[in-house]
């Protein structure tokens, strides 16, 4: 096993959880950017960009024939996803955060879109409120986050759940404990199958929750949860009903999760994400850039290598650049950005996938309702 030597300490890369708090965040702070920096590249250069070659997309309509509109999640189906159900490997589905009164925090529906076409997949109880949080699984389930409120706004916000979905569009598992999901406004996952890892961003309470999940066809189970990472941030906002720690995206190679968070408008880095047993309290700054970030949400890793993240618009707005797509790389280098709308508060989830044997890149718009595609060459 690689050691480092930190204030000397010698510190496995599993970052041990019998140093202090203090030497734990700096061991994985080192860990961590050593990581980041190699990553840009063998060549010193980040690759190629990914927004800076992005054509003329497919626009699809996310609103289903109840009216849902505001979509947030994005997901695609992957290869070798069990057949018989409603999807197909290759479906993109979208989850719906508005009600047709275009009310936060009460939307119920997930739509499919497969070859351009939209059906829906599930919908939920009235007032669910389907959140930024959507991943489809390789055992066969969908897995979504709700953060509802009452009214559309944040004064009557509810912490929500995670939601297994079976592929006929069927509510298998709901895991509900305020104790560890406090408005999950993000997820992303650790795929393995059997067992999956979902790390939360609880936007009501600033904080990072690892959930080990094992998943089989007789049930849904937790393993484990641990709040990993605390001290983002966050409050209600009558535009962005809530602005706190939103994106994640795991680096399964590095065992890196990186957190985008709005209210910082920064994204930050928690190394051995799955092996810390402690809170280490937040990340640590890998990305500040108030000329290209306006309030960071929604964020992927992209097949390149670079992480790409969405902007509310609500901290630290620019009138000239509305509704952007950020892309930069794990060292904290900007490389391109791209507009999804030419109004501000447009642009939220975001994610790749395979169609076809193609890449395809997908982010939503929710000023329009609308999902843009692109072919990733």
């Amino acid at each position: 096993m690689k050691t480092y030597l930190i204030n000397g300490a010698v510190v496995s890369r599993a970052c041990s959880n019998r140093l202090s708090k203090t030497a734990f965040r700096g061991a994985c702070f080192l860990l961590g950017m050593i990581a980041a920096v190699a990553a840009t590249s063998s060549n010193g250069q980040a690759q190629q960009s990914i927004l800076g070659g992005l054509g003329a997309p497919q626009v699809l309509s996310t609103v289903p024939s109840d009216g849902d509109v505001n979509p947030y999640g994005v997901a695609f189906v992957p290869t070798g996803f069990p057949a018989g159900g409603l999807l197909k490997p290759g479906d993109i589905l979208v989850s719906n955060y508005n009600n047709k009164l275009n009310l936060q925090g009460t939307g119920t529906t997930i739509v499919d879109f497969r070859n351009g076409e939209q059906t829906l997949f599930f919908q939920a109880p009235a007032g669910s409120g389907l959140s930024t949080g959507l991943a489809v699984l390789k055992a066969g389930y969908v897995l979504v986050a709700n953060m509802p409120t009452k009214d559309g706004t944040s004064a009557t916000v509810q912490p929500g759940s995670l939601i297994a979905i079976t592929p006929a569009g069927q509510v298998f598992w709901t895991l509900e404990d305020k104790a560890i999901i406090d408005g999950p406004w993000d997820f992303t996952v650790y795929d393995q199958g059997s067992t999956v890892t979902v790390y939360v961003s609880n936007v009501l309470s600033g904080t990072i929750e690892r959930i080990v999940l094992s998943v089989l066809k007789t049930g849904i189970s937790v393993i484990s949860s641990t709040e990993i990472s605390s001290n983002y941030p966050h409050h209600g906002d009558p535009a962005a009903l809530e602005d706190g720690p939103t994106g994640l995206a795991y680096d399964s190679t590095r065992d890196i999760l990186y957190v985008a968070s709005a209210v910082d408008n920064a994204v930050f880095a928690m190394a051995d994400a799955s092996q810390v047993g402690q809170n280490g309290l937040k990340g640590y700054r890998i990305y500040s850039d108030n000329l290209h970030l306006h309030g960071a949400l929604a964020m992927t890793l992209a097949p390149n290598g670079n992480l790409i993240v969405s902007n509310n618009d609500v901290i630290n707005a620019v009138a000239g650049q509305p509704s952007e797509l950020v892309e930069f790389t794990r060292g904290g280098k900007f490389v391109a950005e791209h507009s999804v709308d030419p109004n501000q508060g447009g642009a939220f989830g975001l994610g790749f996938g395979t169609v076809d044997g193609e890449t395809k890149f997908a982010a939503v718009d929710d000023n329009t309702a609308t999902l843009e595609v692109w072919t990733v060459k």
